[in-house]
């Protein structure tokens, strides 16, 4: 299992930026698909954005064009730059490595205020 800590969340006003890291261990980073989730209280979590260990990107149609997620292998470590914060967008953020099993991070709170 992979394990995954997250940072960079925090409170934003509507319009502003983030930038979420997620830190994983392990020597096989490099070939392991990434992925950001969200949650809201009493909703499903809901993909947001993956990245292949190639590096093909997927992204939510409601965060296409706002939202980037990268990576970099040399820090064993995903990134989502979060831009153009909507309020709808607070929620408690998740790294995901879908080696196997999903192995998950411990969330991190991104609040945007209006």
């Amino acid at each position: 299992q992979v394990q995954l800590v997250e940072s960079g969340g925090g409170l934003v006003q509507a319009g502003g930026s983030l930038r979420l890291s997620c830190a994983a261990s392990g020597s096989m980073f490099s070939t392991i698909a990434m992925g950001w989730y969200r949650q809201t209280p009493g909703k499903q979590r809901e993909l947001v954005a993956t990245i292949s260990s190639v590096g093909s990107t997927y992204y939510a149609d409601s965060v296409k064009g706002r939202f980037t997620i990268s990576r970099d292998n040399a820090k064993n470590t995903v990134f989502l730059q979060m831009n153009r914060l909507k309020p709808e967008d607070t929620a408690v953020y998740y790294c995901a490595a879908f080696r196997g099993a999903t192995s998950w991070g411990q969330g991190t709170q991104v609040t945007v205020s209006s």
